[in-house]
């Protein structure tokens, strides 16, 4: 199985790395990237990727990961 990395950008996209599939809803597959960014602002004019757009807005997020509990 290929490793496949998704990071959060600060207030950003997520960049994903590694050999992905992406396809749509209707089933037509997307060029295939070693890496790209995909949009989280959900205001994207090239959805599913990230054009920027998320600067522009004042987007804020949420992506902190948290730690596992110890119980």
């Amino acid at each position: 199985m290929a490793h496949v990395k998704i990071e959060t950008i600060k207030n950003g996209p997520y960049i994903v790395t590694g050999e992905v599939e992406l396809i749509d809803s209707d089933g037509n597959r997307f060029p295939e990237e070693k890496r790209m960014a995909l949009c989280r602002c959900g205001a994207s004019t090239e959805k599913p990727f990230c054009d920027g757009t998320h600067s522009k807005i004042g987007f804020k997020a949420a992506e902190k990961a948290v730690p596992e509990s110890k119980e």
